[in-house]
């Protein structure tokens, strides 16, 4: 049996590159594998307090777990739940937390990059990779899938879980990461040098999945690409990273190879370019769009699904986290 376990903070709407990079491939896992499990990280959400904003927090949960559904996650196939719902994951953190060094979580290069300059550094983002460890470790998780850059977090839940299980016996399962080759890259539309990012702010490079048709039409044929003269449709992503990007994106969208995209466009100038890649993206997004309306339009049931998906998570997750409390020494309180 092999069980997959993935999440997504609710930091910001999602966009392309969440759909084209991570949820196409979830999509994938759920009919693969013999079960998924899919949460909505809002924990994670709330250790900076400069990004934290309680209201918004609310909205953008809600509204990824819609995006979750509307994308075709199928609640009766996976379980889709929010981690906050599940109290399970703080105290299994804690738990982990007793037999995590300081020095491991010294060396996660994303907290460098999210302290660096700050006044205040919380110790939640110190510690979210034990946090994040638990989410994974709770489930008995066979395989985590993850970008490049997260393969470093997948190895600490291995080396946390393989740690508890040598000191106090077998209670974990050691995950494995998954990097599916067919994983879209999305670099962001004016800055083709960097991924596309809820966190960046230029809002022209990003193209959100909830975006109106004609917003994704003026950001795309808006898109940065380059001065050659000929306007070369190639893909090269040192020389021309700009086209490289609309080639790969309209690649994604369609399920065609880029040599044959670069034979149908190249010639044709970037202008009827751009405009083929925004007419796929907006295609493709157009069905997701109008499931995210119907559901929204019925917020208690999306409320009854996610419910559900915490009971389903629950079921695994407490008798796990019993086992580890157990095996610590923990004194079981009384029924």
């Amino acid at each position: 049996m092999t069980r997959v376990f993935s999440g997504m903070q609710p930091s910001g709407a999602p966009h392309l590159g969440n759909y084209l990079g991570a949820w196409v491939n979830w999509l994938a896992l759920q009919e693969t594998a013999d079960e998924t499990i899919y949460c909505v990280v809002d924990l994670h959400a709330i250790t900076s307090p400069v990004e934290h904003d309680p209201a918004s927090l609310r909205r953008r949960t809600v509204e990824l777990a819609t995006a979750m559904l509307a994308i075709g996650i199928d609640p009766v196939r996976s379980t889709l739940f929010v981690q906050s719902h599940v109290t399970e994951h703080a105290e299994c953190t804690w738990l982990l937390n007793c037999v995590t060094s300081f020095g491991e979580l010294r060396k996660q290069p994303q907290f460098k990059e999210k302290s660096e300059g700050r006044e205040f550094v919380s110790v939640g983002l110190f510690d979210y990779p034990v946090l994040q460890a638990a989410d994974i470790l709770l489930y008995h998780a066979d395989e985590v899938p993850v970008g490049e850059d997260q393969r470093h977090h997948i190895e600490l839940a291995r080396n946390l879980g393989q740690r508890f299980n040598h000191r106090y016996g077998e209670v974990f399962t050691l995950p494995k990461a998954v990097h599916p080759p067919a994983a879209a890259r999305v670099m962001d539309l004016q800055d083709p040098a960097r991924r596309m990012s809820k966190s960046s702010t230029a809002e022209k490079g990003i193209v959100y999945v909830l975006d109106e048709p004609k917003r994704v039409e003026k950001k795309i044929k808006s898109a940065v690409t380059d001065s050659d003269p000929d306007a070369r449709i190639l893909h090269d992503r040192d020389a021309k990273p700009g086209v490289s990007n609309l080639l790969e994106i309209l690649s994604a969208v369609t399920g065609r190879p880029v040599a044959d995209l670069i034979a149908e466009h190249d010639g044709n100038g970037y202008g009827g370019f751009k405009t083929a890649v925004a007419e796929a993206v907006v295609e493709r997004l157009r069905p997701i769009r109008d499931r995210y309306d119907e559901l929204a339009a019925d917020p208690a049931e999306v409320e009854r699904i996610l419910a559900d998906g915490a009971a389903r998570a629950r079921a695994i997750a407490g008798p796990t986290l019993e086992r580890a409390r157990e095996a610590m020494g923990l004194l079981a309180p009384r029924a």
